[in-house]
Parts: C-alpha cells; sequence; structure tokens
C-alpha cells in the first residue's frame, strides 16, 4: 500500500510539471515513466554489477558500459541543471528509444514513437532531484507508485476513460482466478490495469515456486500476459506499468483489434480474456475483420468507396464486435470476463441478438452481473454490465447467475466518495464475490432476492435477452388508503384549526 509520504512526492513531482508548462495528464505520466524507467535501468546495472562481485563472473548483457557510464541516472544526477539537461535530451533519451537489452521487447518498440516533452533544466533537475528522494525498493513499491500515477488520470478529469476503475477490475479478477498455466489477455488494454491485476492476484495466491519454478519463470515473465492497443501513449505507459510490477518482457503490441490483419488474425491463443472495450462507438465495415461480421449473424458488403450517393459506408457497433472478437480469440475451455453496455444485454437489432444467442447457444454463459449507473461516472454515467462465459464451441449453458449490484463502495454521482465499506448498502462486491464462490447455493434463490438462477429455456423463450429485469420479480406491498371522506374530515379539522389560529393572530393585530 502507497505511504502518505510516497503520494506527497509524487504530488510534488506532478505539481512541478504543470508548473513547468507540462498540463496534460496523459504527456506527464509519459515523462515521468521515461525518466522512471531510466533509472530503473541503472538500478539493474548495479544489481548485475552486486552479481559479478559475488560470483566473480563478467555481466552478461550489460546495460551500460565504460563509454556510456555518464547515461546512468546515479551519474548524471549529480551533474549541474545544464549539463544534466543535455545529456539527457540528447543522450540518454535516444539511447532509452533503440535500447533492446538484448532482445526485442515490448517497451523498446513502444518507444520508438516517445517524444521527450521537458522544456527546461531548472524542472528536470528538480524532477530527478524528487525521483531519486522517493524508495523503489520492492516491487510492489514501485507497482504502487505507479498505479497513483495512474490515478491521476481519473482525479485530473482529462483522459480518464482509459481507466476502469481498480476495484471493479480486482472483482472481476478474483472471480475468474487465474491460474500460472493460463495465458492471459486484453484485446483493448490501455494503461494494463487487467494484466496488472492477474499479477497481483497470482503472486498473491500462488508461491515463488508454483509462479517461476523451472520453465514457468520464463511463461510468466514473456508470454503470460498479452494486451492489444491502437494508442502508442497507452501502449507505453501499460508497459511501463507491466515493468514496474516486475513483469520482465510482457506482450503488449500495437494492433487494431477489430481489423483485418494481413498476417492473419489471431485465432484460439488465450485461456482467459478480461476487458473493458470501447463502446458506444461504431467503425466502418471496411475495415472490420470479416469474420467478425459474420459472428453478428450479417454477410460482409464489398468494399465501397467513401460516401458514394451521399450515403456513408456502413457501420457496426464496436462493443459487438469486441464480444465476437473474445470469442474467436479464446482456446476452446478458455474464459472471459467483459464490461459491456446494458444495450448488449437487451439490444433488438439482429445483430444485438445474434451474439447473445452465439453465446447461450454455442458456448456456456455463467453469469450477468448488471452494475449501476454510476460506476464510470464522472466521465459516462451508461449503465453497464458484466458478462461471464467460457468458449465451448459445443453449448453448454444451463444456468445463468444474475447479481443486481446496487453499490460499489462509492457514491454513484461525478465526486465518487468512498463510502463506509462495511455496510452491505454501501458496497456489493464483497457479497458478489461470496455468492459466486458459492454458485451451488445460489438454485435456491428466488427471482425477488438480489441474485438469483435463470434456466436456459427462460431465456430461450424471451429471446435471449440477457436484461436482469426481464427475469427479477418484484413484490409489490400493498398499500391501504383511508376513504375519501374519512380524508375530507382530517382536511376540515386542519382547516377549522388554521382559522381559528388566524383569527386570534387578527384579534391581536386589531
Amino acid at each position: 500500500m502507497i505511504t502518505g509520504k510516497v503520494k506527497s512526492q509524487v504530488d510534488q513531482i506532478w505539481d512541478a510539471f504543470w508548473t513547468g508548462g507540462i498540463s496534460n495528464p496523459l504527456s506527464v505520466i509519459e515523462q515521468i515513466s521515461y525518466l522512471l524507467f531510466i533509472r530503473r535501468l541503472d538500478d539493474l546495472q548495479i544489481t548485475k554489477e552486486q552479481q559479478s562481485n559475488l560470483t566473480k563472473k563478467a555481466i552478461e548483457n550489460p546495460i551500460f558500459t565504460d563509454e556510456t557510464r555518464e547515461l546512468r541516472w546515479s551519474v548524471f544526477k549529480n551533474y549541474d541543471a545544464k549539463t544534466s539537461y543535455d545529456i539527457v535530451k540528447d543522450k540518454v533519451f535516444p539511447f532509452i528509444k533503440n535500447l533492446h537489452m538484448g532482445k526485442d521487447t515490448a517497451f523498446a518498440e513502444h518507444m520508438k514513437e516517445a517524444i521527450f516533452m521537458i522544456p527546461k533544466a531548472s524542472l528536470l533537475e528538480s524532477v530527478i532531484e524528487m525521483i531519486s528522494d522517493i524508495s523503489m525498493d520492492d516491487r510492489d513499491s514501485k507497482g504502487d507508485l505507479y498505479e497513483y500515477l495512474l490515478s491521476k488520470l481519473t482525479t485530473a478529469g482529462i483522459n480518464g476513460q482509459f481507466r476502469t476503475p481498480r476495484h471493479i477490475i480486482k472483482m472481476m479478477t478474483d472471480m475468474m482466478k487465474p491460474t500460472p498455466d493460463d495465458v492471459v489477455c486484453d484485446p483493448a488494454c490501455g494503461t494494463a490495469g487487467f494484466l496488472m491485476a492477474t499479477d497481483h492476484y497470482l503472486r498473491d495466491q500462488f508461491s515463488s515456486n508454483e509462479l517461476f519454478g523451472g520453465d514457468r519463470h520464463q511463461h510468466y515473465h514473456n508470454s503470460l500476459f498479452n494486451g492489444f492497443d491502437f494508442d502508442s501513449s497507452m501502449l507505453r505507459i501499460g508497459c511501463m506499468n507491466l515493468l514496474l510490477h516486475g513483469i520482465d518482457n510482457p506482450n503488449v503490441s500495437y494492433r487494431d483489434s477489430l481489423s483485418s490483419h494481413p498476417e492473419g488474425e489471431i485465432e484460439n491463443e488465450y485461456s482467459l480474456i478480461m476487458a473493458n472495450p470501447p463502446f458506444k462507438g461504431s467503425v466502418d465495415y471496411d475495415t472490420v475483420s470479416h469474420d467478425l461480421i459474420r459472428a453478428l449473424g450479417k454477410t460482409p458488403k464489398k468494399k465501397q468507396s467513401g460516401t458514394a450517393n451521399g450515403k456513408k459506408s456502413p457501420t457496426e457497433k464496436t462493443e459487438l464486435l469486441f464480444i465476437a472478437l473474445m470469442i474467436r480469440m479464446l482456446k476452446t475451455g478458455g474464459r472471459c470476463a467483459v464490461i459491456v453496455p446494458d444495450g448488449v444485454l437487451f439490444g433488438s437489432s439482429n445483430a444485438h441478438k445474434e451474439i447473445r444467442k452465439s453465446i447461450v447457444e454455442g458456448h456456456k454463459l455463467e453469469a450477468v452481473i448488471s452494475m449501476p449507473s454510476g460506476v464510470f461516472r464522472p466521465y459516462a454515467g451508461v449503465s453497464t454490465g458484466i458478462m461471464i462465459f467460457t468458449k465451448t464451441n459445443s453449448g453448454g449453458t444451463d444456468k445463468v447467475w444474475f447479481y443486481d449490484m446496487k453499490a460499489d463502495g462509492f457514491s454513484l454521482d461525478d465526486k465518487r466518495t468512498e463510502l463506509d465499506q462495511s455496510k452491505h448498502e454501501a458496497n456489493n462486491i464483497p457479497d458478489v464475490l461470496k455468492r459466486w464462490e458459492n454458485i451451488n447455493e445460489e438454485n435456491n434463490r428466488k427471482k425477488t432476492d438480489q441474485s438469483f438462477m435463470v434456466s436456459k429455456e427462460d431465456i430461450v423463450t424471451e429471446g435471449y435477452d440477457l436484461s436482469i429485469n426481464r427475469y427479477k420479480e418484484v413484490v409489490y406491498e400493498e398499500v391501504k388508503y383511508d376513504s375519501p371522506m374519512v380524508i375530507i374530515g382530517r382536511v376540515k379539522e386542519l382547516q377549522k384549526s388554521i382559522d381559528e389560529r388566524l383569527n386570534k393572530l387578527e384579534g391581536m393585530i386589531v
């Protein structure tokens, strides 16, 4: 858990950038990321040197040599402001942009388009001094520091759409229970929140030997964590997030997940997908992978040129395409937990119905969790839900668990103030996890409860509608009212009392 001291130090660094002329939160985090990475490189070199001294062996794949000694954080931070600025801008930054550390890493690839934006030597000197004072002795402290940085994307009110609330991500991760054998993917990874939560879960639930013993070390650091995004800034930030959490080479790549790819599509690759893909958007048919369009029960149209005859080329909802994409990317037996807008659950278009039908009939739909509309405030007030399913290619849906989450531990207004977590009515998440853990007991619940089971037959009868309100039964208490004459009698008594007091008041005045 990040301490108040470190929070204060990060706040000071943040304020220094803002007063120094860099006001875009995304740019601030990028610049801090670069400096943290530069410091981490020096820390890694120090570790290599210590190991070399102990083993009396030469350093394998040294990051710095005698010729590049002045590029080390521990060296240039002691120079005067102007010298240090020139070294970082003209030598260190180009060095890390082309750094591969003996292999092609995701971060090295994404750093190619990075831009050094710190405008003056005095700002860099101040920030270097403040970063040097922050304790980064272990993986947890570095990870917590970066998570606090990322939280400022939300509090700053800009680019907050890139951050799914961390408590929602944790809930989904706890429900899916990732294992060291999984191959996890987020096809719209942003700052890599789901991948980072997976790392936290695995390190909490499994021993070091279970995670890193034998060949598992290679799997954990190179192939367990996978993500895609088409925003280079997000990829750099996501990579840094994972690197600072101790993952050596996360497979986080630039890819427009919904588009056709000449080199081939990704199919049957992953055992677990967790994501909050972009929704409330549309993409042109011309750019979308044809097999995703077919998954929505449509026949791909021939490529259209522009807006012929004043008509726009046809489009499709991104949220539907992403669900089709995830089904394609999963291995048979692979699991998926995805956040979707409510429209996906009850939309009446043929595409909406087809994607729901394909999950219910072709795979195993396990749960639909309805979330309150304020979860994504202040950036969006849209109601959302979580769908959990397993890819089987042979059906398997029997009963589907529905949960009506009414509170997530925070106020549902734009302020999102933290509430008393001990009260069930303030935070349903512990109850969600408890009931999910004891799913067999849910068969005994009535449809008037907060959660209950719905049979596949009922879902089919309702046209594959997955809205909880379609199945939830509401019990209305009978309210008895007095007869009109009794009510009129009360009104007369009140009027009589008012008249008497007015007459008394009038007498006092006269």
